[in-house]
């Protein structure tokens, strides 16, 4: 009889595993998306990204951020908390595809025990400050720099202030690293590398300014005098690119900080573009794998236009694409970089929202029209002759550019499978 009631309770344990409640562990299964190459030509770390709230209407059982992505071998990826609440906001991912080549990937949950996977860092931001010192009218003298991913800048810090570490935040990817004066000034500058490794930690720790001689990591490679630098944002008053320089006051913080993306947010109140009083946000973002800075803007009140540009440099060649392309480019080719060697560098707009492109006494300049008078998103990016592997002719410069534009102009398409 003892043995008939524990073989009741073998079969009716074996029951409860097979046919009751799922555990937590198996309680999700896995999802799989595809992902499909448009472009028409090879895609080596293509970017996708999907918003939290596409995965729960395609997978409600998914459980974010408990999970791993694998196409036959693990993709790099990382979630995205955009509005700092605690909760993902977005899933981004990186991969290679061949010309037209369609991939399955599969969002799988961790198993019990399992970690969330960790990968190689390819994209670094940041943002650091003097602490422990104090201030001397427009000067700040004394104490040691500490990263922060908040900042509200004092109303004592101008240029050369020596209170930011290299005068503003960075942002890098394993291809190139940018910068810009978190000052009146507000234009972007670039720091040619000449490693994959991530190098901004280092920079101007040993010398306020020490960056603007040749290292081992690389170098500041371009002069931004009174110019748009690249790519910086601006205001085009008929005359001339105006740069953010007057406002009320300004935040910038590091909202992504991650292995494949990375973000600068700045939020620039009241500026003042000799017309109207408008608040400004930017981001500016680079992905693993990339030269490009995306930058997203939104105004609080509608502006006729925004520009950005290239600094007008001697011995360079000015470019410019067809036209064919939703996206098109201005760029220069040339001797330009602070090392006098060759560099490129392009913004990349919408052609949809190109009112001119024109100049002024210190920079080549896109006008463009924001959509709704209120956002816009346009690219940068530099290429440097030093990069490893970097691009050393104007023609294979061009060829660059034009894949770059076709590629945004043909993003990967993603699908759900249901």
């Amino acid at each position: 009889m003892k043995n008939h009631y524990l073989l009741f309770l073998t079969l009716l344990m074996l029951a409860s595993c097979s046919g009751g409640s799922p555990s937590k562990e198996n309680s999700q299964e896995k999802a799989e998306i595809k992902i499909k190459n448009t472009a028409g030509l090879p895609l080596e770390d293509a970017l996708a990204a999907i918003d939290a709230e596409t995965l729960a209407k395609h997978f409600p059982e998914l459980e974010l951020p408990s999970v791993k992505l694998m196409a036959d071998t693990p993709v790099p990826f990382q979630l995205n908390d955009l509005d700092e609440d605690g909760a993902p906001d977005e899933l981004l991912f990186i991969i290679n595809l061949g010309a037209g080549e369609e991939k399955v990937v599969s969002i799988e949950p961790l198993k019990a025990g399992e970690s969330l996977p960790a990968f190689k860092k390819r994209t670094q931001a940041e943002l650091s400050y003097k602490t422990g010192g104090q201030w001397d009218g427009r000067e700040y003298k004394g104490g040691t720099f500490e990263n922060t991913t908040y900042l509200r800048v004092p109303p004592e810090h101008t240029d050369h202030s020596w209170f930011i570490r290299y005068e503003g935040p960075g942002w890098e990817s394993d291809k190139v690293g940018y910068r810009f004066y978190l000052d009146w000034r507000n234009a972007t500058d670039i720091f040619g590398k000449k490693t994959s490794e991530m190098v901004l930690q280092n920079v101007g720790q040993d010398g306020f300014d020490s960056y603007h001689e040749p290292s081992a990591w690389g170098m500041d490679i371009l002069k931004v005098g009174e110019s748009l630098g690249i790519g910086s944002v601006g205001f085009w008053t008929g005359e001339k690119a105006l740069r953010v320089a007057t406002t009320d006051s300004v935040v910038c913080s590091i909202p992504v900080n991650g292995p494949i993306q990375s973000m600068v947010r700045t939020v620039y109140y009241g500026w003042d573009t000799g017309e109207e009083k408008a608040n400004l946000t930017s981001e500016l973002s680079i992905h693993a794998g990339s030269r490009l800075t995306r930058h997203e803007l939104s105004l609080s009140n509608p502006l006729p236009n925004l520009c950005t540009g290239i600094v007008k440099l001697e011995g360079t060649t000015l470019l410019k694409d067809d036209g064919q392309e939703e996206w098109g480019y201005l760029a220069t080719w040339g001797a330009q970089s602070l090392a006098e060697d060759q560099l490129g560098m392009a913004v990349i707009f919408k052609n949809g929202q190109l009112i001119q492109q024109t100049e002024d006494e210190h920079s080549h300049v896109v006008v463009l029209r924001p959509a709704n008078d209120a956002s816009l998103v346009y690219y940068f990016l530099a290429a440097w002759e030093q990069e490893p592997g970097g691009i050393k002719t104007e023609e294979a410069f061009r060829t660059y550019l034009t894949q770059t534009v076709k590629t945004l102009s043909s993003p990967v398409e993603i699908s759900y499978g249901e």
